[in-house]
């Protein structure tokens, strides 16, 4: 469809010299076409002539299409044009050929940023396999990716557990331990003055151990053993999810550039004092008002956000950077790119910030890390594995992380996700385990057919069908890629999956007449299908 597109804006180009990207869509069923277009439609309006004198007029310039009232112009695809499409696109596919929208560009994502000292919850499970996706869709479109991973090595969150940890007077502690202690800690802070006052002065230290690479007090000692158990909690968690990081920013290493920035803007009057702290005034800009370096001296989250932009522009000269957050960040994010904006709007100007929803399971129960009754992201992998080896008596590693990937990336980014371990897992239906099984068939096909040659010949309703879906896959590539989309990808799997277990139902290949044109089919899309389960993150594996 992509192909068609293009033609057909070419034609426009040529006749009318616009540049104008029609619509496309699947023809009705009682026009005996493949493809329609309204573009003659919208054109009238901009050209001030008839929609079906347009529709003549570059019918003209095209090749097997069709004018029909009030102006529409519908294509119809041969089935050498069907057979060439889909052969060119298994082989773009199996020389890992992209697209060029970001040819030559440097894209930076940032996602998952966890912070150390606290344990990995179901929504760091989410933004780390949707942030792949997204840095797996700019690689496609040519881009040089680099995922970042921002987290608090420094700050209030640190002090609070450290204020419980230095109390139990453990001789070795676990990560878990550490999660039990951020819990206490926070309650300690809330519920008690004297606590919160020496969590306070904790904090202080902490930033002083930090910079000064300090190890030789307690404290000290339990702070580095902390850091170095989280940062070994974080990497094997990324292993086990097959997603990895080219650029790790602990806060520590982008305060003192934040702060620099902050205290030459407070001179220039971006920022002011109020009540011994230095703010930005977002109510200027519709905003809110927010603190970026506290009364006793400290920097706050926004001045290492400062930092963070600064320090990945010095490193990377990005010409895109996303950041993809949780929804609760969206309007801190504006309080601090605005600030940024007022002495470096091209570098907020190269920045999108997306941010996701909630993850919920079914019931909509409420969860919290602070409060410590939240989701491990390790615990919603364990209970994928579990349903599997209940429902199919497996519990498959590759299978249990294809069900959870597509279980969050078939859902448009924005909105909260009821996560349901049970529905992830079926074999039918829209899942990731219906879409490997699928691959997995066709894999077990062209495994049996000695068909390798290449031939033309009449398709029927099914196979023109799997053909035609087929080659919608670059227009949603497209998409996907425009929208920072990964949900598109996962939508038009799904529906490939379907067209394709159509087909096998009606359309035997081994040892058929047309086996050579069915295995071509089939080889097709299992290319396609591979193509965008990697996208997605997900592997196929040779068995189910």
């Amino acid at each position: 469809m992509q192909d068609l597109r293009d033609q057909l804006c070419l034609a426009i180009k040529d006749l009318y010299g616009l540049d104008f990207v029609p619509e496309f869509s699947p023809a009705p069923a009682n026009i005996a076409a493949d493809y329609s277009s309204s573009a003659p439609l919208k054109l009238a309006k901009i050209l001030h002539k008839s929609p079906m004198a347009i529709a003549s007029e570059l019918a003209a310039q095209l090749q097997d299409v069709e004018v029909s009232a009030p102006g529409f112009l519908n294509f119809i695809l041969s089935d050498e044009y069907l057979a060439q499409n889909i052969t060119s696109l298994s082989i773009d596919f199996s020389k890992n050929i992209s697209s060029d929208e970001y040819s030559g560009q440097t894209v930076i994502c940032e996602f998952s940023d966890p912070n150390p000292f606290k344990v990995l919850h179901v929504g760091h499970l989410y933004t780390s396999i949707v942030g792949d996706s997204i840095s797996r869709l700019f690689e496609y479109a040519g881009a040089r990716v680099i995922r970042a991973n921002f987290g608090g090595d420094v700050g209030l969150h640190v002090a609070k557990t450290l204020y419980i940890l230095e109390q139990s007077a453990l001789d070795d502690f676990t990560i878990d331990d550490i999660a039990k202690c951020y819990v206490e800690g926070t309650a300690a802070y809330e519920d008690d003055e004297k606590a919160r006052a020496e969590i306070t002065e904790l904090n202080k230290e902490i930033y002083r151990i930090n910079q000064t690479d300090d190890h030789s007090t307690d404290l000290a000692k339990l702070y580095w053993r902390g850091r170095e158990l989280s940062y070994q909690y974080f990497k094997d968690f990324y292993t086990n999810i097959g997603v990895h990081f080219d650029k790790f920013y602990p806060e520590s290493s982008v305060t003192d550039l934040g702060m620099e920035k902050v205290s030459k803007e407070l001179e220039e009057g971006v920022y002011e004092m109020s009540q011994g702290a230095v703010i930005f005034d977002g109510e200027k800009y519709g905003l809110h008002t927010r603190v970026f370096i506290n009364k006793e001296g400290v920097p706050t989250y926004e001045t290492k956000d400062v930092g963070l932009i600064f320090a990945k522009w010095q490193d990377y000269h990005f010409d895109k950077s996303v950041v993809i957050t949780g929804s609760e960040q969206l309007e801190y994010m504006k309080v601090v790119l605005k600030s940024v904006e007022q002495y470096a709007p091209e570098l907020v100007e190269k920045t999108t910030h997306l941010t996701h929803g909630l993850v919920k399971l079914p019931g909509n129960v409420k969860m919290s890390s602070r409060k410590g009754n939240f989701l491990k992201a390790v615990d919603v992998l364990g209970m994928v594995k579990s349903e599997l080896q209940s429902a199919y008596d497996s519990s498959d590693d590759t299978v249990a992380l294809a069900a959870t990937k597509y279980a969050f990336l078939r859902y448009r980014m924005g909105g909260n996700i009821i996560f349901d371990p049970k529905e992830s897992v079926k074999m039918t239906g829209n899942s990731g385990p219906y879409l490997l099984y699928s691959a997995v068939r066709a894999k077990k096909i062209l495994q049996k057919s000695s068909s390798l040659a290449s031939s033309v010949a009449k398709y029927d309703a099914h196979e023109r069908g799997l053909a035609k879906k087929i080659l919608e896959y670059k227009s949603v590539l497209a998409e996907a890629v425009a929208e920072m989309a990964p949900h598109k990808v996962a939508g038009y799997l799904y529906e490939l999956a379907q067209e394709f277990s159509r087909f096998y139902e009606n359309c035997p290949v081994v040892g058929n007449d047309k086996e050579v044109e069915r295995t071509q089919l089939v080889t097709s899309y299992l290319a396609t299908i591979t193509h965008g389960l990697n996208i997605l993150g997900i592997d196929i594996p040779e068995e189910m």
